[in-house]
Parts: C-alpha cells; sequence; structure tokens
C-alpha cells in the first residue's frame, strides 16, 4: 500500500471513528436482513485473547422485541434488578465522575430535564428500556465466566461491532441499564449460560431529534496517554 492509500484509509477512517455516536431516537423501519448479516459478520473479524472469541451475540427484532421490552419495564418497575457485572459510582475516579456529571448534564438538558428532577430522570430511564424506539437490540455476552480478560474481549467485539454498524449507515447505542436485567434477558431469550454485558440497541437514526445531535467530546489525548521512548 503506497503512502496516497494510507491517507485516503486513514481518512476514512477518521470519518468513521469520529463519527459514530451514540443515538437515542430511532425510526421503526427494520435493518434490512442481508446489511444485519454483513454487519455481524465483520463484527466477528474483532481480536481476543488467543483467538477465544469469547462472546455470544442474540440478536432480538419484531415479536420477541417487544415481549422483551415489556418484560424489562415490569422488571424496572418491580425495582428487580439482576447484573452479572457489578456496578456503582464507586468504580469510577474523581475526573471520571467529572466526565459523568458533565454528560449527564448536557444530556438531560438537551431532554428539557431539570437538574433537581429525579421524577423525569427516572421516567426516561424506563422509557430507555424500549431501546429508544429502535427495532433491533444485540445482546452481548461473556460466552463463559465474568472474567475481566474475557469481558474485555467482548468489549472489543462491541467496539468492532459499532464501527461495522455506522460503515452500513446503522445507528446504534450501547445501553449499560440492559445489563441490569440479565435474568429477565435470558429468560425472554431461553439462555441457561452466559453472562451479560451490555446490550446494543440499532436501528436508522430519527435526525429531527435533538438528542441525536448532541457532542459529549472526548479528553484529549495526552490526558489519557502517555509515550514512553
Amino acid at each position: 500500500m503506497n503512502r496516497s492509500e494510507h491517507t485516503e484509509l486513514s481518512g476514512y477512517a477518521e470519518e468513521l471513528i469520529r463519527g459514530r455516536r451514540a443515538t437515542r431516537a430511532f425510526r421503526p423501519e427494520p435493518v434490512p436482513e442481508q446489511t444485519m448479516r454483513a454487519i455481524f459478520s465483520l463484527a466477528g473479524a474483532a481480536p481476543s485473547n488467543s483467538n477465544a472469541q469469547p462472546w455470544r451475540v442474540e440478536v432480538v427484532s419484531g415479536a420477541p422485541r417487544e415481549r422483551l421490552a415489556a418484560s424489562l419495564r415490569a422488571a424496572h418497575a418491580a425495582g428487580r434488578t439482576s447484573v452479572d457485572f457489578p456496578y456503582g459510582d464507586d468504580i469510577y475516579s474523581p475526573v471520571q465522575q467529572e466526565r459523568r456529571a458533565a454528560f449527564g448534564s448536557l444530556l438531560y438538558g438537551t431532554l428539557g430535564i431539570r437538574p433537581d428532577d429525579h421524577a423525569a430522570r427516572a421516567a426516561y430511564d424506563a422509557e430507555s428500556l424500549d431501546f429508544y424506539g429502535a427495532p433491533h437490540v444485540a445482546f452481548l455476552f461473556v460466552s463463559e465466566q465474568d472474567n475481566a480478560r474475557l469481558a474485555g474481549d467482548v468489549g472489543a467485539y462491541m467496539q468492532t461491532l459499532l464501527l461495522a454498524m455506522t460503515a452500513y449507515g446503522v445507528a446504534s447505542c450501547p445501553q449499560g441499564l440492559l445489563s441490569f436485567y440479565a435474568d429477565d434477558v435470558r429468560a425472554e431469550l431461553g439462555r441457561t449460560a452466559g453472562k451479560l454485558l451490555v446490550g446494543v440497541s440499532f436501528g436508522y437514526a430519527d435526525v429531527a431529534a435533538a438528542v441525536n445531535h448532541i457532542d459529549t467530546g472526548r479528553a484529549a489525548w495526552d490526558e489519557t496517554t502517555t509515550f514512553h521512548a
């Protein structure tokens, strides 16, 4: 590959990676099956330690999607959670907490929800269990143990999946909240094994929705990366 080809490829990579964003309002029309098969085939090229590929993916659409959304909303209303990978505010450092607070302020501000309106925030969380209106949702399971190394490999798969979706013009949103109801997800999907890491809602973006145009920004690379030479 010559220099001009490298330059062209790097331009595509910049557009693809920086153009990907979390979508929180979807149109109802489904993604064609052929497109979905191409996306998930490409995502399977993700790297993993010793090529173990410790992910298992369940893609839900149509009537099963409706049943699952209803089950998740019922579990949420009952306060019945089941989390395979423990989660809490204490996993974040102070600077990470600052980033989360800034994101929350931007998101809820765009939605017109005041910082002190906890009821409206809770209602929005409950609404998100309908996958933001997306016609499809993919659940990413760690195939065996809830080991951090295996979960890291599934994280690499997820990023590859998100970029593949972006390349095919499909919008997506990784939703950690969906993993808070792992037992309900397994029950609806008929799974008896695997640890649920995350759910990814996907479809075509509602470009008119203001929530799809927020710019969360990122930390400067030198805040997170050190070169040693």
